[in-house]
């Protein structure tokens, strides 16, 4: 691997993950990267104390947002290329790690279809900061052997097949899911996951003005509408949930039994 440093490797694009918000959490060599890169194209969600640390560069904003893209994918890329192309360092920074619902793929086989040298510098992902400030262990060797991934705001969200990914043994951490979270936990139970089942959510994770809040699965739509949560969050099903520093939430406790019973009571 070539050094960052070296005045010889122009043209390039670095992508860097730029960790779960806390500029604490980048890796030596994302900081690297930041301080080599002459163009800075970058997530909206990227704490700008992390941007700061690239006073060098020039920086383009491409958030996303949902429903509402600030440049379509195809622009990225195309944007990224063109930039190399005059022989620049272009480092594409992305919230968490690349490779985690980050598109980091897409823009790798662009750079890559160009003929162009691209290199990825992972970061802590945003579910592995989040469940870390938490105290939340997504694995446990008495309550979770398994951890899945998946993405909350998909295209088809009730056709997915997540049978298996949650339940006794099992954690599922769910990103993008706040606006559909309603929908996820109607999924979840219909699926045969019990309504009492812990789950969390965990809000601004690493970044001023975090929260992590708990609830039982039945009533998750309900608390995030009366807690006002916002994105960016990380939703985490499963028992290891209970271990967590997470606020209870659940508005009255006594509902746990009729949670459990459902329509049977």
């Amino acid at each position: 691997m070539a050094s960052l440093l070296d005045p010889q490797a122009r043209g390039r694009v670095i992508l860097v993950g730029a960790g779960p918000g806390d500029p604490g959490l980048l890796t030596v060599r994302a900081v690297e990267a930041l301080r080599s890169a002459d163009v800075l194209v970058h997530d909206g969600l990227v704490d700008r104390r992390v941007l700061d640390l690239a006073p060098q560069a020039h920086r383009i904003s491409v958030a996303k947002k949902r429903s509402k893209h600030s440049v379509p994918q195809d622009g990225i890329n195309a944007l990224i290329v063109a930039h190399v192309k005059t022989g620049a360092i272009v480092v594409r920074l992305k919230g968490g790690d690349p490779f985690i619902f980050g598109r980091g793929g897409e823009e790798v086989e662009a750079v890559r279809a160009a003929g162009l040298p691209v290199e990825v510098i992972p970061g802590v992902s945003s579910a592995l900061g989040a469940a870390a400030e938490a105290m939340l262990p997504l694995t446990h060797r008495d309550w979770s052997s398994a951890v899945s991934f998946v993405a909350g705001q998909c295209k088809g969200l009730k056709d997915q097949d997540w049978s298996g990914l949650a339940g006794k043994g099992r954690t599922l951490v769910i990103y993008m899911g706040v606006a559909t979270c309603p929908d996820i936990a109607e999924k979840l139970m219909g699926d045969g996951v019990a309504p009492d089942m812990p789950v969390a959510v965990l809000e601004r994770a690493t970044l001023p003005g975090s929260r992590a809040l708990r609830t039982l699965l039945a009533d998750l739509g309900p608390m995030v509408a009366r807690e006002a949560v916002q994105s960016p969050a990380i939703i985490v099903v499963g028992e290891v949930v209970a271990l967590s520093d997470a606020q209870d939430k659940l508005a009255n406790w006594a509902r746990k039994a009729e949670l459990m019973l459902g329509d049977e009571g």
